[in-house]
């Protein structure tokens, strides 16, 4: 029966400029590395590193790998490329240099309702925590907002992967406990 062509979970690969998305299903990491490299047609001696991609977490240990969901975004990298939490093929405009046009509206946002940082993504934490205020006072912003909403935003990224952390902890916990209580059974 065609049931054991199916062991293995299902994940959704995504290339660095984020233009191929592509679904397999692996049953263990290097068996996902593998796949990934056919997919997206990386020679197979290149070195590639595999990464969350929502924030870049790094996914280098099995049992890292084991506890994430089913369909998982997960972004393929090669040694000379580096995780973005932006769409790196997207062209600005020559006023939109480095992505300051989608900082510019997350302050502006902010400015209008500063509470709305605590419902920031990942990706939007982290380009206002790494954001330099001083290229941006030049565009009527002022210098103390600027310096909270960085530091505010590092706070709260911070307990964003915190609280991931402690998640994925708790996931491999209880992937253990299932795992021991399941040969617990099959010794009786």
């Amino acid at each position: 029966m065609a049931s054991e062509e199916y062991t293995g979970k299902p994940y959704k690969i995504i290339d660095s400029k984020r233009e191929h998305k592509i679904g397999i299903v692996a049953t263990s990491l290097s068996d996902f590395m593998t796949k990934a490299q056919q997919k997206l047609d990386i020679n197979e001696n290149e070195p590639i590193k595999v990464v969350l991609e929502s924030d870049g977490t790094e996914i280098d240990e099995e049992d890292y790998f084991d506890t994430l969901e089913t369909n998982t975004l997960i972004m393929i990298l090669k040694s000379d490329q580096k995780w973005s939490p932006y769409d790196i093929s997207f062209k600005f405009s020559d006023d939109q240099i480095d992505g300051t046009q989608s900082l510019n509206s997350l302050i502006r946002r902010l400015q209008n309702d500063i509470g709305q940082i605590a419902f920031l993504s990942g990706c939007d934490l982290e380009l206002l925590s790494d954001m330099d205020p001083d290229s941006l006072v030049d565009m009527a912003f002022d210098r103390s907002f600027l310096d909270q909403v960085k530091e505010a935003s590092g706070r709260f990224l911070y307990e964003k992967r915190e609280a991931q952390d402690a998640i994925n902890l708790l996931k491999l916990y209880h992937a253990t406990t299932i795992g021991q209580n399941a040969s617990k059974k099959s010794k009786v």
